[in-house]
């Protein structure tokens, strides 16, 4: 079974348009949306939810009032000010620490699991999908991230699919990381501006740390040519193949607004482009 992530060192390069016109184009494939902070790959898939998992990320404190002694030790032992001077918790505060109930002399505070989002297994017109969404201001996307695709295995050993197709989430930190470990190859979206290149070399440096396989696809290359040559240029020099250049072109909003894939939407130029694209990377998957 391979792995594919595609992911990018920052927002809006196309990474989720090009997942979807990859799971239209696929055969025998899953698909795993890990971008849990702000999944958006459903919009075009239009998954038919199957199963809703709870997710549980940090814990949070529980305060027993009855049991509370309103001796001031939790209160002057959280860093995070989580517990308010009417001894409750404020559960927005908490970090789940765990220095309140160490510190409680009459055990009147106890940590247990906190909701934090939720995990969904869902079927679509291209095959099943492992996606989640995190609740608000909540943390331990990597967590999630994990439990997503612990989820896209499982469902590709039970309809035996050779294939896991990942949209990743966009920068370089936890949740990035999780999306990535262990997978087979990384296509890395990135577009011709300053910002883009700057955070195109972040992400090949967490692919090289992980010893992950990289190539690149240029978006929207048309927009600043020059800046194009440069990012030509950094991945010649650093042996990074780059498996295709997309040009900016209105076809890909029309195609979202319409809740489908470029694929499925166009036959012009750019969706056989997008089809160059998916071959020279399924030949690297596969080789």
């Amino acid at each position: 079974m391979k792995q594919l992530t595609v992911i990018s060192g920052k927002g809006g390069t196309g990474k989720t348009s090009l997942t979807a016109a990859f799971a239209s184009l696929a055969s025998n494939a899953v698909f795993a949306d890990c971008d849990v902070d702000a999944a958006d790959l459903h919009l075009i898939l239009q998954p038919q939810i199957k199963e809703t998992i709870k997710f549980h990320g940090l814990q949070v404190a529980s305060l027993e009032k009855n049991l509370c002694t309103q001796c001031n030790q939790c209160i002057t032992h959280c860093q995070f000010h989580a517990i308010s001077d009417e001894y409750f918790v404020i559960e927005e505060s908490c970090e789940g620490c765990g220095v309140c109930e160490y510190v409680c002399p009459a055990d009147a505070i106890t940590l247990r699991d906190r909701e934090s989002g939720y995990a969904y297994i869902s079927d679509t017109r291209f095959g099943p999908l492992s996606h989640a969404t995190l609740h608000t201001a909540e943390e331990a996307s990597g967590k999630l991230v994990s439990l997503v695709r612990e989820n896209a295995l499982t469902l590709a050993k039970k309809h035996d699919k050779s294939l896991i197709i990942i949209d990743g989430p966009p920068g370089i930190g936890c949740p990035v990381i999780s999306s990535i470990t262990g997978v087979d190859l990384v296509l890395v979206v990135t577009e011709p501006t300053m910002s883009a290149q700057h955070d195109l070399q972040r992400i090949i440096g967490v692919a090289d740390h992980f010893n992950i396989p990289a190539v690149v696809c240029i978006n929207k290359y048309d927009i600043n040519k020059d800046n194009t040559k440069k990012i030509e240029q950094y991945c010649q020099e650093h042996y990074i193949p780059l498996v295709g250049k997309l040009p900016y072109d209105q076809i890909v909003t029309q195609a979202m607004i319409h809740e489908q894939s470029v694929i499925e939407y166009s036959t012009d130029h750019f969706a056989q482009q997008l089809k160059t694209v998916w071959e020279n990377v399924h030949q690297r998957l596969i080789s």
